[in-house]
């Protein structure tokens, strides 16, 4: 098997919907986290005092950034490379709340090689909100987020710090929305990604049963691609928050019929036949929940089913009782770190 690596980023509350994060404003909770770290974290946000942010050409703005430095970190060696991608309704402070320290604790006791981790903001205005809560990371006319990571973010990085430059240890790994981004993008970019890792994340945006109806179980022989957006027509619920297609996809595509093409320009089962995946060409983790608030289940299953059909191999760990919530995330975690742990290589 060739060698790569994954960071294990940890998971969402909902997909983030119906529970923003408490901001982090100021410089003394940044300096609390780092004291609990082994190692540190970087800022490059306007979070903790100071306007740090990095300018993006493809944004035409700045943008905050996180970029964690692992134990006894040093200039002389090459570290692998994660970006994680946050879910909908967050921004980058949702990596610092993401239980950072037992990652690093991973690390420090040897259970996982160095890595260097960026955290950047892909949220619509620059923070978590409910209102417009996604941009799948995405080049839409809400703004060039793709551009922003693949080029803006990893031109930085690279120019920055000490990475390994071969694709085997480079990595996307995100929840729900960030997970279906880390798919979508690894696919687009595999002469530079090889390893893209899910946690419920949403893989078949255009998913409907046999009647073209989201909310369908997924059957093998009843299961269609949608060729039009019902906008009102509910994803699903999570505590008083109900979210419909409109919620996710209007403001990156608008309401008319040229929002199916734009869904399908981002939609990891699409993008997978578009871009000819062959087995072999990325390492790809998913895990999910049977009792998904929004019906990932289906989405990940058809995602799953198309890939067996042409060859390529997912691999998939499955809670039946799971949610689309953090519990269910650290349930799955065992398995996501044995299959990590075969494929993080070590710094030189």
């Amino acid at each position: 098997m060739d060698p790569c690596w994954l960071i294990i980023a940890l998971w969402v509350d909902g997909i983030g919907l119906g529970q923003a994060p408490p901001p982090l404003f100021g410089p003394h909770q940044l300096n609390r986290i780092n004291a609990a770290l082994h190692g540190k974290i970087l800022d490059f946000t306007h979070n903790h005092g100071h306007d740090r942010r990095l300018w993006s050409p493809a944004m035409h703005q700045r943008r905050d950034l996180y970029v964690y430095l692992p134990p006894g970190f040093d200039r002389s060696r090459k570290y692998p490379l994660a970006i994680f991608l946050h879910g909908a309704a967050q921004d980058e402070q949702f990596f610092l709340q993401a239980q950072v320290q037992e990652f690093d604790r991973a690390i420090a006791h040897g259970l996982m090689p160095p890595v260097i981790i960026a955290a950047p903001d892909g949220s619509l205005k620059g923070r978590a909100t409910l209102l417009h809560p996604a941009t799948f990371w995405a080049n839409t006319r809400a703004g060039n987020f793709e551009d922003y990571v693949m080029t803006d973010v990893w031109d930085f990085l690279m120019e920055s710090f000490p990475i390994l430059p071969e694709r085997e240890a480079h990595a996307l790994v995100g929840p729900s929305m960030g997970g279906s981004a880390a798919f979508a993008l690894a696919i687009k970019h595999k002469d530079r990604i090889k390893v893209a890792m899910g946690f419920m994340p949403l893989l078949n945006l255009r998913y409907g049963d046999c009647h073209g109806k989201y909310r369908g179980p997924f059957e093998p022989e009843c299961f269609t691609l949608r060729d039009e957006i019902r906008g009102m027509e509910r994803l699903g619920r999570r505590r008083l928050f109900t979210l419909t297609f409109h919620d996710l996809f209007a403001p990156l595509f608008g309401r008319g019929p040229q929002a199916i093409a734009g869904i399908s320009s981002i939609n990891p089962l699409e993008l997978m036949l578009t871009h000819d995946l062959q087995n072999g060409e990325l390492d790809l983790f998913v895990a999910y929940g049977g009792k998904d608030e929004f019906n990932v289940q289906a989405q990940v299953e058809s995602f799953l089913y198309v890939a067996r059909e042409r060859g390529i191999e997912v691999t998939a760990a499955f809670d039946p009782a799971g949610k689309h919530d953090l519990s269910t995330g650290q349930r799955l975690m065992p398995q996501a770190m044995r299959w990590a742990a075969q494929r993080v290589p070590a710094g030189r």
